[in-house]
């Protein structure tokens, strides 16, 4: 790139590099405090003992916790569901907790030498009467006390998923949220993309534990879900150190920030002690691919009298998936016959390493994953409370691209690769996270102070190609670059209660958050161009395509560094006006360095019509700043534009060519406005119902535009690229849809029934013009063409509904799963003028490229056996019916026979049938 489009490096503050450069550092010292704590003993002679067993009706309750009230003491039971307390003699009252059961209490009097026995058997509850911390700051309330729509996903719901990635487990469970793997795309084929309500990926908020979770790396820039987005990588979190999840079904940017448009996701890590529990499972599919296994620790420590240590070890190995289909194209030749004579000959298909006639490794990419992850909190004083968590996560990728054939002397160097190649890309994924803090009570003032750290950087190696520019002297492999983003927040919340009318709860706090985005130059090989040339059909010499095949190396002149600093501060205030009637107000106010200061506000209320039945409903209005990597993100990649691999220039907002070629405009922050009702409500303790309704408009929003290419090519030739695409705030929509739940629970001596039906109806829409500058008036159409509007409106299902029945007697549980996934509509650029659509000349019917692809249903299966409390064991199969969406029915949407299931639109991926057994031990 020329160096009037350079961007030239900022140099790092001293205080923000050393604070990653000494990441280490900080664990080094965490983790020697903590076993420092543990280390101390308390010896305070006690002179009365209080024990007893934890269990349900099936048996002990390994985990729960249990209390004594009036002091600082508590507990967890250990594997057999038994507990202790050393005490004083006197009489005392216990409180034992677990999640997704009631909360029960009881009193106890014991003397001098004396061991009381106090034992409780507790009762499921509806995660509708289970207390949640999203939705109010002040003071935490069930879901049929809150006013906004919570989901709570418990510890045996997560437990019991047939799925070993967190990202599958919420796309099976929650019908609002959808994330299916990705092919043929890059990066974006090790990171799956997530959303909330059929919006983008950068539109949900994550939290662990409360505390925001950083973005990866990765920008999405292929043709899926999420393009021009970046997201949260689910899958860096390990399933076994989760305890329950919420999700927050309502936008939230004035209470927890600006990426929770379509809603807040919450995710609790577990806390439990005493207990070691090893998960292994192995899943393959029927078609003999991709072979899955699972292994996961975690474990438990008291530290002192009231902390814990809870630590998690994963590791997770999936090979990969083809569905490809058997390509039907030339190969040596243009000329069918002559080409024919050469594949015989040089037993083309038979050193193609796949199976049949197919050329390409279409479905999940294969990955290895490996996780370290911690929870725990000591109590320094009787107010006063450490707490820590994060971990580390590491996964490597591999997937393939397109077949590059010997016929395409551009990009094939033939003494290298006579029968053309199978590029690969390798991917490098490591994520860090850390949370540091200190809570407590001060003058009736809930505190909490907090520092996190985080951070994710992606590296590519692209193997089994070539840089055809220069010739046999290229290598096969090469380092291409990598991204790389940290975030480093501080937060201070405050909250309390008063006693003014019928009480009213405070909350306010700050925020200050400090992001860095980096672009990592590759090594030379990977980007340069040599001299090496080729003659085309027509007899011309001309120059061969410079850079790796199928990841051109990131060039030295795109590398950079960007920071961004925001503040924020926030107030919310609850009001219970009447016992029945809560009023609830709030607003945020952020500013950063780059764009500015915003103010945002939500109004919402709560009115209990009884015991049993709530309404509510909010309006508020919200907003988001584009990320770093939607500012200063550029790069050169392949992608494959209508048959064709085209290199495709991204030029970010700084660049020469976005302000002067294009006159492209700064980038300016999403508007969002949010609208939303609903009532929740149970009848006696066995059915529970919750419906809600939302409206969501959001103004300027931010996408990646198609590619610019004809009429620019004297602007492009210098970069070697044959289009380009930039960001901009080109589209309004309109999202509206609703969210249903239903919950049935029955237990007797004979056995406990549980069944749930959920489901999710949503619509988005392209509102009003596309926006474009002066200068590309006219070319609204290649700005964001109807395949782009069609991604955002019709590339994820337009319904869902989840059905979960469970039945557990003797040691037995029986779990039947199904899930109706609604249709998707793909549109092709342009036919949406019927002069491109073609006559069949075998059914005599009109084709077009536009499919829209039909509602399936997945069913799962599964069955348990408890041999005793440390043995359980599971067999089960997950879409036993062998679904696959609908195939495609257009010749060219299949690529010469290449991509049997459509890449651009997926509802739940091209597996297929797969089996598993899993067995957990607990010790």
């Amino acid at each position: 790139m020329p160096n009037n489009t350079q961007l030239p490096n900022k140099k790092v503050t001293n205080s923000f590099k050393n604070t990653f450069k000494n990441r280490n550092l900080v664990l080094s010292f965490i983790f020697s405090s903590v076993f420092f704590l543990f280390s101390i003993e308390s010896y305070a002679q006690s002179r009365a003992t209080i024990s007893g067993n934890i269990s349900d009706q099936f048996g002990n309750l390994p985990g729960a916790r249990v209390s004594i009230e009036g002091t600082i003491q508590t507990t967890t039971t250990d594997v057999n569901g038994n507990y202790s307390f050393s005490v004083e003699e006197g009489t005392y009252i216990l409180t034992t907790q677990f999640v997704m059961y009631n909360t029960l209490s009881k009193s106890v009097t014991v003397e001098v030498g004396e061991e009381a026995i106090l034992n409780f058997e507790l009762e499921t509850a509806f995660s509708i009467d289970q207390p949640v911390s999203l939705g109010s700051r002040a003071t935490p309330k069930s879901s049929l006390k809150t006013s906004a729509p919570v989901d709570v996903i418990g510890p045996q719901i997560i437990s019991n998923s047939s799925r070993t990635e967190l990202s599958a487990v919420l796309h099976y469970l929650a019908p609002s949220f959808h994330s299916t793997h990705q092919t043929i795309a890059d990066g974006t084929d090790h990171i799956d993309p997530a959303t909330l309500r059929g919006l983008g990926t950068d539109q949900v908020l994550v939290l662990i534990n409360g505390k925001r979770r950083h973005n990866s790396s990765l920008l999405n820039v292929n043709g899926t879900v999420g393009r021009g987005s970046v997201g949260t990588d689910f899958n860096a979190i390990p399933l076994a150190t989760i305890e329950r999840i919420e999700i927050l079904r309502e936008g939230a940017t004035s209470q927890y920030g600006s990426d929770a448009i379509a809603g807040v996701i919450n995710i609790i890590l577990k806390e439990q002690t005493e207990v070691i529990d090893i998960d292994n499972r192995v899943l393959i599919n029927t078609a003999g691919d991709g072979f899955e296994n699972y292994s996961s620790g975690n474990f438990g420590l008291k530290i002192g009298n009231n902390g814990f240590l809870n630590v998690t070890a994963e590791y997770r190995k999936r090979k990969a998936t083809n569905r490809a289909g058997d390509y039907t194209g030339t190969v040596y030749s243009n000329n069918p016959s002559e080409d024919a004579v050469l594949i015989e000959e040089n037993d083309f298909f038979g050193q193609t390493q796949y199976s049949g006639k197919r050329v390409m490794e279409i479905g999940n990419a294969e990955t290895q994953n490996l996780a370290l992850y911690f929870n725990g909190e000591f109590q320094m004083t009787p107010t006063a409370t450490i707490y820590l968590h994060g971990g580390r996560n590491y996964r490597e990728g591999k997937s393939k691209g397109f077949f590059r054939f010997p016929k395409e002397t551009d990009r094939v160097v033939p003494e290298l690769f006579p029968n053309g190649f199978s590029p690969e890309i390798l991917t490098d994924i490591q994520d860090d996270a850390i949370v540091v803090g200190i809570k407590g009570v001060k003058n009736e003032f809930n505190i909490d102070f907090s520092h996190s750290i985080g951070g994710n950087r992606i590296d590519y190696t692209v193997n089994n190609s070539n840089n055809a520019s220069l010739g046999i002297a290229s290598p096969r492999t090469f380092y291409s670059g990598g991204f790389a983003y940290h975030q480093n927040t501080t937060n201070l919340d405050l909250a309390r209660q008063f006693k003014f009318l019928k009480g009213i709860s405070v909350a306010f706090g700050a925020e200050l958050r400090v992001e860095n985005y980096q672009i990592i130059a590759g090594e030379e090989a990977s980007y340069i161009t040599g001299e090496s040339t080729y003659v085309d059909q027509d007899g011309v010499e001309r120059p061969r395509i410079s850079g790796a095949q199928i990841f051109p190396g990131i060039q030295p002149e795109n590398e950079l560094s960007r920071f961004r600093t925001n503040s924020a501060g926030y107030l919310d205030i609850e009001t219970n006006i009447t016992d029945n009637l809560l009023f609830k107000t709030g607003g945020r106010y952020e500013s950063s360095n780059d764009f500015g200061s915003q103010g945002v506000y939500k109004l919402s209320s709560r009115y209990r019509i009884n015991d049993h039945l709530s309404i509510r409903g909010s309006y508020s209005k919200g907003f988001r700043a584009p990320s770093l990597h939607q500012v200063f993100f550029q790069n050169i990649s392949s992608q494959f534009i209508d048959g064709d691999i085209v290199q495709v220039g991204t030029f970010n907002n700084e660049s020469a060519v976005a302000t002067e070629a294009f006159k492209i405009e700064r980038l300016r922050a999403e508007i969002s406005k949010h609208f939303s009702a609903g009532l929740s409500g149970k009848l006696d303790d066995r059915f529970t119902y919750s419906l809600d309704y939302y409206l969501i408009n959001i103004k300027d929003r931010i996408v990646l535009s198609g590619q610019f290419s004809e009429g620019y090519e004297t602007v492009l030739a210098p970069f070697n690229v044959g289009a380009a695409q930039f960001f901009t705030n080109a589209i309004d929509s309109r999202t509206m849809g609703g969210d249903i739940s239903i919950h049935y629970k029955k237990s007797d001596a004979n056995g406990a029934f549980n069944g749930s039906l959920s489901a999710n109806i949503t619509n988005t829409q392209v509102v009003g013009p596309i926006k474009v500058s002066s200068s590309l008036e006219g070319q609204e159409s290649v700005v964001f063409n109807r395949e782009e509007i069609a991604r955002v409106e019709k590339a994820q299902p337009n319904f869902k509904l989840t059905s979960m029945l469970s039945y557990e007697f003797d040691k037995y549980k029986l779990q039947l799963g199904n899930t109706l996934f609604g249709e998707v509509q793909y549109l092709h650029p342009d036919d949406g003028d019927p002069k491109n659509w073609i006559i069949n000349e075998y059914t005599g019917l009109v084709e077009t490229r536009d499919q829209t692809f039909s509602p399936k249903v997945l069913t799962d299966i599964s069955v348990a056996y408890q041999f005793n409390d440390n043995i359980k064991a599971t067999l089960g199969g997950n879409n036993i019916a062998n679904v696959y969406p609908d195939a495609h029915t257009h010749s060219a949407n299949r690529d010469q026979g290449n991509f049997v299931y459509s890449r651009r639109v997926q509802q739940f991926g091209v597996s297929g049938a797969n089996y598993y057994f899993r067995l957990l031990l607990r010790l």
